[in-house]
């Protein structure tokens, strides 16, 4: 059970609003302890259904898709900062203020070699059900990198990918390496955890393509018709896709290499896959705006 997330900043009071903003100091500071131990703790992201967020990309990325941080800290010796003076002006829009943080603890909870001026708590938004006859889907099956799943992320958003199913065994794509790779891809794309991605197939009305190294019974990927329903099945880093996986899609795709590497790594091969879906479905309305 989540615990509920508690604002830090939100104010009611015009003068308070405009009042220097309070700098931390003390590592016991509420506000620093929760910032730290989501930053370094999955256990505690996933107890409290909490994130921490890093840079103001990240930060603006949240505040965009229409939500609203429990607190927002900035460096103390960035406070003049034009990102900070512009991010400052957005929480005011939104009846809220940041605080400042010193250094030193920002970089206690920085993941980055530079920690970022900017940083976040937020609530990790709520996953909704798959839809059984969803347009399109990317299952993610035991895809261990973070670097991996946050890029397919961010793949997902720019080509009109709407879900996400991370199966058991994938990386948890709500940690800081994960939201970094995905460049705020979490907050557009429904992202649905911890699922049996064979029981999903089962479900699924639309058709499964399994991403494979080029085998006897594998079709090319653009010869497949990806206009209608599909799920994208992309396999972990070393082994691939399970057996039960394999066993359970509709088709095996594979993607033509003529050059000199023998294989594509999984960020690789779902981009691909989702650029592909992306480019048959344009062309099919271009070819119907033709008529």
């Amino acid at each position: 059970m989540f615990e509920t997330p508690r604002p830090c900043w939100r104010f009611t009071d015009a003068a308070a609003m405009t009042s220097a903003p309070v700098v931390i100091r003390s590592r016991d500071n509420p506000i620093a302890k929760a910032l730290i131990g989501l930053a370094h703790s999955s256990r505690e992201r996933k107890k409290t259904g909490r994130t921490m967020l890093e840079g103001a990309h990240l930060v603006d990325a949240y505040l965009r898709s229409g939500r609203q941080p429990e607190c927002v800290v900035i460096r103390e010796s960035s406070a003049g900062s034009d990102d900070a003076l512009a991010l400052s002006a957005q929480l005011l829009e939104l009846g809220m203020k940041p605080t400042l943080l010193d250094d030193a603890l920002v970089a206690d909870a920085s993941q980055l070699e530079s920690s970022a001026a900017i940083m976040a708590i937020v609530t990790t938004p709520l996953a909704q059900p798959i839809p059984v006859d969803a347009t399109a889907v990317l299952v993610l099956d035991n895809v261990q990198d973070p670097g991996n799943v946050g890029a397919m992320l961010r793949c997902a958003a720019a080509f009109d990918i709407s879900h996400v199913l991370a199966g058991t065994g994938t990386a948890f794509a709500w940690s800081p390496k994960v939201l970094r790779a995905a460049q705020g891809a979490h907050f557009v794309v429904n992202i649905v955890e911890g699922a049996d991605v064979v029981d999903f197939l089962a479900a699924y009305r639309g058709s499964s393509v399994a991403l494979v190294p080029a085998m006897a019974n594998s079709t090319i990927l653009a010869a497949i018709d990806l206009c209608q329903p599909v799920a994208i099945l992309v396999g972990n880093e070393g082994a691939g896709l399970s057996t039960q996986v394999l066993a359970a899609a509709t088709v095996r795709a594979t993607i033509p290499m003529p050059g000199m590497m023998e294989s594509l790594n999984a960020a690789s091969c779902g981009a691909i896959a989702m650029y592909e879906v992306s480019r048959q479905r344009q062309a099919r309305v271009n070819a119907v705006k033709k008529l």
